[in-house]
């Protein structure tokens, strides 16, 4: 334990190392002025998703990217988007280094159609191997969203069957690549990354330590606690919370914050996303505290991405006190409104500084 988090957590208070979010979504646009101010406040970096439309694919548009964000950070905020690239079948090797020296930190693989935004994405691993020789060569991580995306496979199935399909193959080929498994929800992918080597890590989001399948239909079809990968049993909810208190480095805090507009969530067909960056920070604590282990937050959330990126520490700090709050039922999202997940629900801890 850190000295920052080891001298507060008597007083019902918590002050850590200021976090990194290793996996966040903040769309493009009009959006960007509602939901960046929230991450930039809770965090001092986040590893931005590049999947727009059109993708981000090349250096020049990461960069684009970088500083249209940067431009909605608040002043007197300390914030650093760290941009990916979109991995497709026709993704150039030679971009790979041009991107590591350009600073992007890591290359993005979607399974086509696994997702919001993922219609460019791989439709045969191997066609991309020319492109992943070239990121181990020059230690750029690789992301993966970890599904299948064939119908016949249960929608439940699809994060284990994606492991034992796709990655311990791609594994296999490329021993030395970086990877990080995203936003787990299975107690298959706990125990893959636990035995895999310090190339292999994962990322966890607070909605998949706090909730099971249940939620989704808990007194009718509640369609903002609808992600993907899908909220799983209870089991597997089970598993990721010890994975994330063990204290093991192979897991780290990713919120896969998720905005979308509350027509295109309520909707006969909903986007999958859960918006949690406002509260983030206390959603992960409240999962910690239940599980008796507050004091493990600080490493999950500043220290163990930071390492496998191979980043500095942050210097700053965020303080969360014990303390009951209503969460805003909306918020703006350009022309339209954003709900973020447990809108109106009170939650246990608040960051105060």
């Amino acid at each position: 334990m850190s000295m920052s988090s080891q001298n507060c957590l008597s007083g019902g208070s918590i002050t850590i190392t200021r976090p990194d979010d290793c996996h966040l979504h903040v769309r493009d646009g009009d959006a960007l002025a509602c939901v960046v101010p929230h991450t930039a406040a809770r965090f001092a970096r986040a590893i931005i998703m590049p999947n727009l439309r059109p993708p981000v694919t090349t250096t020049a548009q990461a960069l684009l990217y970088q500083q249209r964000i940067l431009s909605a950070v608040p002043p007197g905020l300390a914030f650093l988007p760290l941009m990916t690239l979109y991995l497709t079948d026709d993704l150039d090797a030679d971009e790979i280094k041009r991107a590591r020296d350009a600073g992007v930190v890591a290359v993005k693989l979607y399974p086509a159609g696994a997702t919001t935004n993922s219609d460019a994405g791989v439709t045969d691993i191997r066609k991309t191997y020319a492109t992943l020789e070239a990121m181990q060569r020059e230690g750029m991580p690789l992301l993966l969203h970890g599904e299948v995306t064939s119908h016949a496979i249960d929608v439940f199935d699809r994060e284990a069957v994606f492991i034992e399909t796709q990655l311990m193959p791609l594994r296999q080929d490329f021993p030395e690549l970086k990877m990080v498994l995203e936003h787990i929800t299975t107690h298959e992918a706990v125990q893959y990354v636990l035995a895999c080597d310090r190339w292999t890590a994962a990322t966890i989001t607070a909605h998949h330590l706090l909730f099971n399948r249940n939620a989704i239909f808990a007194g009718g079809i509640r369609p903002h606690y609808f992600c993907l990968p899908v909220l799983k049993r209870e089991t597997h909810r089970q598993a990721l919370l010890s994975a994330a208190t063990c204290g093991s480095r192979k897991f780290f805090l990713g919120t896969d914050s998720a905005p979308h507009a509350i027509h295109l969530k309520e909707n006969n067909s909903g986007c999958a996303g859960c918006y949690t960056a406002f509260a983030a920070m206390e959603l992960y604590a409240q999962a910690f505290d239940a599980a008796g282990a507050i004091d493990k937050l600080e490493a999950f959330a500043s220290f163990y991405g930071a390492d496998f990126y191979g980043l500095p520490h942050n210097t700053g700090t965020l303080t969360l006190r014990r303390e009951s709050w209503r969460l805003p039922d909306s918020f703006p999202l350009g022309q339209d409104q954003l709900k973020p997940l447990c809108s109106g629900e009170t939650l246990a801890w608040r960051v105060v500084s």
